[in-house]
């Protein structure tokens, strides 16, 4: 008996190659987000460069008017070696210490306990966690600042009847009262993002899971963890970068928190030296570190993201 033909091959298909009209399209579509990209980034970081490298100078015992003059680097040692810049940061490095773990781990958690298996009324509570992220951060601050006060709030009157008198002001307790602002008003965002990426795992992975006889709760950390790495890690990013960037919430307590100051965080400093001191030399240089701190801390999260991804 004859073998069978055998099939001609079949050339791989060529890679589609665009004509010129088409890279014209293309590059239609693509001018105007460079364009807005070049005015909205690059641009104001240009300019922000070049007032760092320039202070004011008043001549004539301050009579005689101000004039800028080229300082170099100057205004990045003049940051660099100051006190409450420097304390700043420590302040900031001490909130996320709390608050990144707060965040990630309780909207992960918040986020499994909606996707389990048991839960009820999953819609009221994905409603009820996201709806502090609507509130305009200011207006969350001056709530909890109202919450905050003594003789104003209903908080303070209640632990007062219990024998418990809470000062939300104090040295001690001022950077839980800031963390508590913001957890409250961003976790409900991070909620949603990992439950949109939970719902994206298979039924299927999971019910094989319920048949091999392993309980929610193992199904939690080793199915459903490990299939959401990658949320994990943006989350995780997107927070640290947040959370460095902190200000509307301290900006307002400062005024009851007077152990605070003015420049509590990198951005309140970078306010005051701009607007209280009229030193923007000062306060784009400040503004330029703190964007290579959030460089940085983004590029090591990415790093390390990436390891746990991989293990």
């Amino acid at each position: 008996m004859a073998p069978p033909l055998s099939r001609p091959l079949q050339a791989a298909p060529r890679p589609h190659r665009l004509r010129r009209g088409e890279r014209s399209a293309v590059g239609l579509f693509v001018v105007p987000f460079f364009v807005l990209f070049t005015l909205a980034t690059l641009v104001p970081v240009g300019y922000a460069v070049w007032m760092s490298l320039f202070e004011e100078e008043s001549s004539g015992l301050g009579f005689g008017g101000t004039h800028r003059v080229f300082a170099g680097f100057g205004n990045y040692a003049h940051a660099l070696t100051d006190s409450d810049f420097l304390r700043s940061f420590a302040h900031v490095a001490a909130y996320c210490a709390v608050y990144i773990p707060v965040m990630v781990g309780g909207a992960l958690l918040i986020a499994l306990l909606i996707d389990s298996a048991m839960a009820r009324a999953r819609r009221f509570f994905q409603i009820a966690t996201f709806l502090p992220h609507a509130v305009p951060s200011v207006i969350a601050s001056l709530i909890w600042l109202y919450l905050y006060t003594p003789g104003l709030s209903p908080i303070t009157d209640l632990l007062g009847r219990l024998g418990a008198h809470v000062d939300f002001f104090g040295s001690g307790t001022v950077l839980l009262s800031v963390i508590n602002i913001s957890a409250w008003q961003w976790i409900g965002y991070n909620v949603i993002i990992f439950y949109a990426a939970l719902q994206a795992i298979g039924r299927e992975t999971l019910e094989a899971a319920r048949i091999d006889g392993a309980h929610e709760t193992r199904i939690a950390w080793s199915v459903k963890i490990p299939m959401i790495r990658p949320t994990v890690v943006l989350t995780l990013l997107f927070t640290g970068v947040g959370a460095i960037q902190l200000f509307d919430a301290p900006m307002l307590l400062q005024s009851r928190a007077i152990t605070m100051g003015t420049s509590w965080t990198p951005t309140m400093f970078i306010y005051d030296a701009a607007f209280r001191g009229h030193d923007y030399g000062l306060a784009a240089a400040g503004a330029l570190l703190l964007a290579l701190v959030a460089g940085g801390l983004s590029f090591v999260v990415t790093k390390l993201g990436n390891r746990w991804k991989e293990s």
